[in-house]
């Protein structure tokens, strides 16, 4: 793997221990140990992936996930004693890609990280814009920028995942499972919360819906697929 990665956690062994893993792959590997720090070390930096521990002894993570997401589409992979269902489901809609619960199995930090870094930040071939519901979304695949009725979009890596693979053919129906695939490249336990959980933030900073169409349509029982046509 190549890329650069900020590994943020207040504990020094598993800083440590987790940059060594990262390294032993190929990754350019930094750590903090605040969430200031992280914040001013992102913007030397510019990461493709961030290690978020949510434990932080001045920021919580949450609001470091925040602040990243408000900046860039770097990718952020939550890395957490925090277990709950409720609390993935938070992180995941704040704006994470990826969610791994303390104590962790090194080769599947691994190979989380890989599946992240292996999303293209572009759709692979793909360089035109295309538009849909009469020019009220456009996407611009080389230049990766979404505009939802002329503004630009910040989505996050796992998000413009979702959307290129339900844009590639609008109107067909996606289940969750095939979605998370789309857009993590492998399984995913829990791989239904963490859709909708995505989907929710599509449809929030997409507008929800567009001369009665929904541009996210839910199908029950099934799952989801684009509503708008394209033009």
């Amino acid at each position: 793997m190549k890329g650069t990665v900020i590994v943020v956690d207040d504990e020094t062994k598993l800083r440590d221990l987790v940059r060594a893993f990262l390294e032993r792959e190929g990754l350019t590997v930094f750590t903090a140990a605040t969430g200031s720090e992280a914040l001013s070390l992102a913007e030397k930096v510019q990461p493709d992936l961030v290690v978020l521990d949510l434990g932080l002894p001045d920021v919580t993570g949450e609001d470091i996930a925040r602040e990243l997401r408000s900046r860039s589409d770097v990718r952020i992979l939550m890395l957490t004693a925090k277990a709950g269902d409720e609390d993935r489901v938070k992180g995941l809609e704040i704006g994470a890609d990826d969610y791994v619960t303390k104590p962790f199995n090194s080769r599947e930090l691994v190979l989380r990280v890989q599946a992240l870094m292996r999303r293209s930040r572009t759709w692979e071939g793909s360089t035109g814009v295309r538009s849909f519901g009469e020019g009220v979304i456009t996407i611009d695949d080389g230049r990766h920028e979404v505009r939802c009725r002329g503004e630009v979009v910040h989505l996050s890596p796992t998000e413009w995942g979702i959307l290129e693979t339900l844009t590639r053919m609008p109107g067909r129906v996606y289940s969750r499972y095939e979605l998370v695939n789309a857009a993590r490249g492998y399984e995913w336990e829990g791989y239904e919360r963490v859709i909708d959980s995505h989907v929710k933030n599509l449809r929030r900073k997409l507008g929800g819906d567009t001369g009665g169409r929904k541009v996210v349509e839910t199908v029950v029982g099934y799952g989801y697929r684009f509503g708008l046509e394209k033009d």
